[in-house]
């Protein structure tokens, strides 16, 4: 459609909105009272057959047939076809309706019964007008060729997009099934701040913002997992948070600056108790919301028939490229890392070498659900050290089709071991890295009182989403993600 087709309907549009004011009629209704929804109407049509019913929708399709009308209504349930016959409804109503337009939003009442063709139908009696829409909805939506439009402008994608719908529905009764499961285990849904005077809890770049009235730098949160745990210093065992994250990073398929995740720590459990929960929450999910454990995700077809397979990083790493990185130098690990043509932009420590190893040889084979456990320590300032292997930390990722989606450690509770690291994170910091983890003392002083051994777990919701309902972007899970601004 060109610019000038679109100026002319827009100007055709506002005769109509015009022409209805100078009858009298308003445009833009109020309160109606609705009895059923579109897809109630034809999923209980036996019931419903002969009965009155008053529905409110968008007229999305009409066909017109001289004195009879077919028409389209589309609710947030689903679509319902409507008849309309002059002698029913009256001329002048009859004309009225002949002056809407698709897009315009109305209020019906009649009686439901089936067409010759077999469709379930409405007969109306009496409509409406409750909005005007001035513009038109997309002609030809899926073939549009201009993705980001359907995330500028959500809300005609979720008009004319069905499938798209769809995805959001399901992501609310994800997360609906995930507060059931933890809620129903003994888990207290917390809130924590999402302005803090500390950014912490993970390795991230945060957004900093400022308090006119105290006179203070804030950050946006990159994690709530500091405020968590001192919540089980106070005395609460069992916690979850279904939370919006911010990091100031790039925009990706996989990452925007503002993400939800659900984060959960228990005291007395370890990182072995997380990866069980993690399995058993996730299927049960799964259970609530779908008919089956298998899903299509691009070229995978992914199963989450438990039990996951589980290996350590070390063992996964010397699987996939024959390498053993256990007893190397930080030296020998560069150049083994080097002789899988990998390159780095500063001197690597020897944690730092065998992940990027890792994430180049390893992680995009990690299709099926697959637990990664035993990280090094240097990537883990927050996680309980192995005593058996002090290089290393009991942690774990969960990596489904290649990404991951999850993240566990045993929770380091020694106020003497995190100082030491909240230091050497900061010397990072000094060094110009910005993800570095800034020092907070007050955590350091709340382990001080005693922090029970705990597991923590945190898994991201809108990763986890897209794998369940197929999406190749984070963004499509996203109601509203962040875009650049357009260049008109």
């Amino acid at each position: 459609m060109t610019d000038q087709d679109l100026n002319e309907l827009l100007k055709v549009r506002r005769e109509k909105l015009a022409e209805l004011e100078a009858k009298g009629i308003p445009p833009y209704g109020g309160r109606y009272e609705r009895t059923h929804l579109a897809a109630a109407v034809v999923n209980d049509f036996s019931r419903l057959e002969g009965q009155q019913v008053s529905l409110a929708g968008r007229l999305m399709a009409k066909r017109g047939h001289g004195k009879a009308t077919f028409a389209d209504l589309q609710d947030g349930s689903g679509k319902v076809q409507i008849y309309l016959r002059r002698d029913q409804v009256g001329a002048e109503k009859y004309e009225l309706f002949k002056l809407l337009d698709i897009g315009d939003i109305l209020g019906v009442q009649g009686t439901v019964f089936r067409t010759r063709m077999g469709e379930v139908t409405v007969s109306v009696d009496d409509f409406v007008l409750l909005a005007k829409s001035l513009r038109p909805l997309p002609e030809k939506w899926h073939g549009l060729k201009d993705v980001e439009l359907r995330y500028r402008q959500r809300y005609l994608d979720l008009v004319v997009n069905p499938e798209s719908r769809q995805v959001f529905i399901t992501r609310s009764r994800v997360i609906a099934a995930i507060r059931r499961y933890l809620d129903e285990r003994g888990f207290l849904e917390v809130e924590t701040p999402m302005m803090q005077t500390i950014a912490g809890g993970a390795v991230a770049r945060p957004f900093v913002t400022y308090h006119n009235a105290l006179g203070m730098p804030l950050f946006l949160r990159i994690a709530p997992e500091l405020y968590l745990k001192r919540l089980l210093v106070g005395g609460f065992d069992k916690v979850y948070e279904i939370n919006r994250n911010f990091r100031n990073e790039g925009i990706s398929t996989r990452h925007n600056p503002e993400f939800t995740m659900l984060e959960i720590y228990e005291a007395y459990s370890d990182y072995l108790g997380m990866m069980d929960l993690t399995e058993q929450l996730i299927t049960n999910v799964i259970g609530r919301v779908f008919a089956g454990n298998t899903f299509s995700y691009g070229a995978y077809e992914i199963d989450f028939s438990p039990p996951w397979t589980r290996i350590s990083m070390l063992e996964a790493v010397r699987r996939h490229t024959g390498i053993d990185f256990e007893n190397l130098s930080p030296e020998e690990a560069l150049t083994a890392a080097e002789s899988l043509d990998l390159e780095f932009e500063s001197r690597p420590t020897w944690g730092e070498a065998v992940n990027a190893v890792f994430e180049e040889k390893v992680q995009p084979h990690l299709v099926q659900p697959t637990f990664i456990y035993d990280y090094p320590l240097d990537l883990s300032p927050l996680a309980k050290r192995r005593e058996d292997a002090p290089h290393l930390v009991y942690r774990f990722e969960l990596f489904i089709a290649g990404r991951e989606v999850a993240n566990a450690f045993s929770e380091l509770n020694d106020p003497l071991d995190q100082e030491r690291r909240f230091k050497a994170q900061l010397e990072k910091r000094e060094e110009g890295d910005e993800e570095a983890h800034m020092f907070d003392a007050d955590y350091v002083q709340a382990l001080e009182y005693g922090m029970p051994p705990a597991g923590g777990l945190g898994i991201g919701i809108d990763r986890l989403v897209m794998v369940l309902t197929g999406a190749a972007s984070i963004r499509d899970v996203i109601l509203f993600p962040l875009l650049r601004p357009r260049e008109d």
